[in-house]
């Protein structure tokens, strides 16, 4: 008998419905995935405003230079994510996300010493934000897959979508935490406490049971091989094709609001780490509150659909966040730009593993990471923009960049918005 019935079977007697908004919590294992990923992100977020906070000091508060240092996290995510894809399908989920958690664990810890010891330079950030994201290329592609390992296809979105509740409520927490320690502590001695983090993600993950049987694979098959049957693949289901290429939209225009976010806020609000910590915070609660209510929705309906309203609505948003001169305004646009995402993104990543096979699964959703190393990369050219514009203006443009891009995938694809 399949081990995720009697699994359901137990959380039904005991909480009742099984449509409840954290049904996914009755399996053992992905408790403990829920808890290694909260603990990895809260590192993320931490990190984002540290290293951002670092760059500031080191570069006399330049856009270009936070854009820079994403860019050297970005250019491997982008091009090695699908290698990670591969290699999730070839060998144990469980263990390359414990290589790579581990090896972040030993580059945080290095930066903060390079950091307490005051001979941080900004070519130092360069090397390990590269390093940070050839890690990542390999753990996000495994992390996101193995969900499916663990709990059953029925229940995929709302483990996906409770995942994504557990990174953003690291986005409220951790850069406001690290905000305020920055103040106390410098950015070393953050730092170091992200490196405990990491720590903790890695415990987590070791007691998780499933994702440790190597997949089956034909014999002698070689990794560029399977890299181009993965990209086959997806150019042969037109569904998988639009979700991948809606994926990377938002990515393009999107998402580099994240990345000028502290010098947006240096030039429009003068703000201290403290207060970038704050606006962070903001669209994690936002974030946290799209995907709790995604979570809580079962039997959903036009789905491509409403990933294409997510983005247009997104950009209109990110158009109105540039306009923004006060906290008072700021911090309730980007709330609704933080629910607006978080829902496209879970629901993207949901669509993406449920029309994938168990074969293909970790290609494709490698495909899907891939924009996660395009979303800082593509801050570069507006972080190059803003330096001569203005944070503010180069933000509105991508917003309106985002809104069209859109409307031309929304004309281009008619079956793909059709489909239920």
């Amino acid at each position: 008998m399949d081990p995720h019935v009697n699994q359901q079977e137990k959380y039904e007697r005991k909480h009742g419905r099984l449509s409840s908004v954290f049904q996914s919590f009755g399996y053992r294992d992905y408790r403990w995935l829920w808890l290694g990923t909260f603990f990895s992100f809260m590192a993320v977020g931490m990190q984002q405003v540290t290293r951002g906070w670092l760059v500031l000091r080191l570069t006399d508060d330049s856009p270009f230079a936070l854009a820079l240092v994403m860019m050297s996290f970005a250019l491997p995510l982008t091009f090695a994510s699908i290698l990670g894809g591969v290699l999730a399908d070839r060998i144990p989920r469980r263990q390359i996300i414990l290589l790579s958690q581990g090896g972040n664990m030993i580059l945080t810890l290095f930066l903060a010493t390079l950091d307490m010891t005051g001979i941080i330079l900004f070519w130092h950030l360069l090397v390990i934000g590269f390093c940070n994201g050839t890690l990542a290329a390999f753990n996000m592609p495994s992390r996101q897959s193995i969900t499916s390992d663990i709990v059953p296809g029925e229940t995929l979105m709302n483990a996906i979508s409770l995942n994504s509740a557990g990174m953003n409520i690291t986005r409220i927490i951790g850069p406001a935490l690290a905000g305020v320690l920055i103040i106390y502590m410098d950015t070393a001695g953050v730092f170091y406490l992200i490196a405990l983090f990491h720590a903790f993600s890695v415990l987590c993950t070791t007691l998780i049971k499933e994702g440790r049987t190597q997949s089956k694979d034909s014999p002698g098959k070689g990794i560029f091989t399977d890299i181009r049957e993965g990209f086959q693949y997806a150019v042969g289901n037109p569904i998988l094709l639009g979700l991948v290429i809606m994926n990377f939209v938002p990515a393009l225009f999107g998402f580099p609001y994240l990345t000028l976010l502290p010098a947006w806020g240096r030039e429009v609000l003068n703000i201290q780490s403290d207060g970038l910590g704050i606006l962070m915070t903001c669209v994690g609660i936002g974030s946290l509150i799209g995907v709790m209510g995604l979570a809580s929705l079962y039997h959903l309906k036009r789905r491509r659909a409403l990933l294409v309203a997510l983005a247009f609505l997104w950009g209109t948003a990110l158009i109105l966040f540039s306009r923004c001169a006060s906290y008072t305004t700021a911090v309730p646009t980007l709330m609704i730009i933080g629910v607006l995402s978080a829902v496209f993104m879970s629901l993207n990543m949901t669509l993406m593993q449920s029309y994938s096979s168990h074969e293909m699964r970790g290609r494709i959703v490698s495909m899907g990471m891939m924009t996660f190393g395009v979303m800082p990369l593509s801050a570069v050219p507006f972080g190059a923009l803003a330096e001569g514009i203005g944070t503010a203006d180069s933000l509105g443009i991508a917003g309106l960049l985002l809104c069209l891009f859109t409307i031309v995938f929304f004309l281009a694809f008619p079956r793909f918005r059709k489909v239920s």
